[in-house]
């Protein structure tokens, strides 16, 4: 009887010494599903602004910046220019701030100066466009953006960038309590989606933590993401 007993409880033993590892399992599936839907839910965000919806005649348009190759823009960067140089000859807006320091990437110029430089080559008189030439972040392409239009009396905004960055800058911009406001997104011909909607989920993410932060009054600056 004894030994019946023993192999009995033999089996129960090995399976207890099994459930940590069963937790284990559980909690990272748990994590990587949570991971899942969280980027899924980002995408939808990304992907689901509408950048097609017509833009009402403003004061100015903020163009936020990206790289300067050789001082010079950046492919991508010429896309949210071109369509800055588009809606300015269509009227839609009467000046352009332009919104880029130094990327760090060996360039001598500040993006905005570079930006300026391109825009006065496709005929936009420089007193048409105001530069900020601090901002690392798309946080501070806004924040400072934003002081500017108010000192020069601006009232009615544009914010000028790519379609999948616009969803982020909307937020953004209503975190930095812009009232009168609208974002105009260009699709890219020469970046690749993949890698830039994979980036702009991380850099979503980062802002929304960077968010929660600000709420609850913690100043945490937005990454060059």
């Amino acid at each position: 009887m004894r030994k019946a007993t023993v192999s009995r409880s033999s089996p129960r033993r090995r399976s207890k010494k099994k459930r940590p590892w069963l937790l284990l399992f559980r909690v990272v599936a748990w994590l990587i599903c949570a991971g899942v839907f969280w980027c899924g839910y980002l995408l939808w965000l990304i992907n689901g602004f509408d950048t097609n919806k017509p833009l009402v005649p403003s004061d100015a348009g903020i163009v936020l910046g990206a790289a300067l190759w050789n001082d010079v823009p950046s492919p991508a960067l010429k896309e949210r220019l071109d369509l800055a140089w588009q809606l300015y000859k269509a009227g839609t807006v009467d000046k352009l701030i332009l919104t880029g320091g130094l990327d760090g990437n060996g360039s001598k110029k500040t993006e905005a100066e570079g930006m300026r430089d391109y825009l006065i080559t496709k005929g936009i008189s420089a007193d048409k466009l105001l530069l900020e030439n601090k901002a690392t972040s798309t946080y501070e392409n806004l924040e400072f953006s934003k002081k500017i239009a108010e000192h020069q009396g601006l009232s009615t905004l544009i914010v000028i960038t790519h379609d999948y960055h616009a969803a982020r800058s909307t937020e953004i911009a209503k975190k930095l309590d812009f009232v009168q406001f609208q974002v105009a997104g260009t699709k890219s011909k020469v970046l690749n989606p993949v890698y830039n909607e994979s980036r702009e989920v991380l850099a979503f993410t980062k802002w929304k933590l960077d968010s929660l932060l600000l709420s609850l009054g913690f100043h945490s600056s937005d990454s060059k993401l």
